[in-house]
């Protein structure tokens, strides 16, 4: 009977310990299925914003005869300027003077970019292509910027401040959301590179009536004064041009 009995519990024996490890690789395999599961869950759901990088540009205000005309010959002129470090980013032409022009290039290199304003073939180009007033020549840091821009008409408004920091705080505490309530959407804020007390904010417009209503309130003016801006602000309202 001994020799009968003692195999079968041998087998019994195995039969559990196989048993035994088979469910627990199971569960070991559901364990890291529910892991990997967990892990592609949390690689989808974190977002990595992308982190703004300061950047200056060259902004030149002038007015001219024809759009068109002078448009096909400073699209011509795009080779050149980007060989000084200069790239596009937008035309606006004034609202109710769409001949009055405001173009705005980022600069890798601001000297590269002086240089090539100041060459007098640049000043020649300008002529014979209908340029019909002095340029305004201005040089800005950007220290803020809003890539979800996308309305076509905006304001361009610069002022002189007695320091920024202080005017700073100011147009922080009304804050971005209750400019929006007034029509206004931040896009830039910048500084001036050769006087940095020189302010220039660009907002989009996403109701015109708004916006015109909040930048002739007193209210607004009184902010201004208590912020230290310095004299009557330059106020533009621009299109973005096709």
């Amino acid at each position: 009977m001994k020799k009968t009995i003692e195999p079968l519990k041998i087998l019994v024996v195995l039969g559990f310990v196989s048993t035994f490890f088979s469910c627990n690789s199971d569960t070991k395999e559901k364990e890291d299925t529910t892991v990997a599961k967990a892990d592609t869950t949390t690689s989808v759901q974190t977002k990595v914003e992308p982190v703004f990088t300061p950047f200056d540009i060259v902004e030149i205000n002038h007015s001219v005869k024809d759009y068109t005309k002078w448009k096909a010959a400073f699209d011509a002129d795009s080779a050149a300027r980007k060989a000084s470090g200069l790239e596009f980013i937008v035309i606006g032409r004034g609202m109710d003077k769409p001949n009055s022009l405001s173009i705005a290039f980022e600069a890798s290199d601001v000297q590269k970019a002086k240089t090539f304003v100041a060459d007098p073939r640049l000043k020649e180009i300008m002529e014979k292509n209908g340029v019909i007033s002095k340029p305004g020549i201005n040089y800005y840091h950007v220290i803020r910027f809003n890539p979800d821009s996308k309305e076509k008409q905006w304001v361009l408004i610069t002022h002189k401040v007695k320091d920024f920091d202080t005017w700073l705080k100011v147009f922080d505490n009304e804050g971005t959301v209750s400019r929006a309530g007034k029509g206004l959407i931040d896009v830039v804020l910048a500084r001036g590179i050769d006087d940095p007390n020189i302010v220039q904010i660009v907002f989009d417009i996403n109701d015109l009536a708004k916006a015109k209503a909040r930048i002739n309130d007193p209210a607004l003016k009184k902010l201004m004064t208590d912020a230290g801006v310095i004299g009557a602000p330059k106020i533009e309202f621009y299109t973005t041009a096709d």
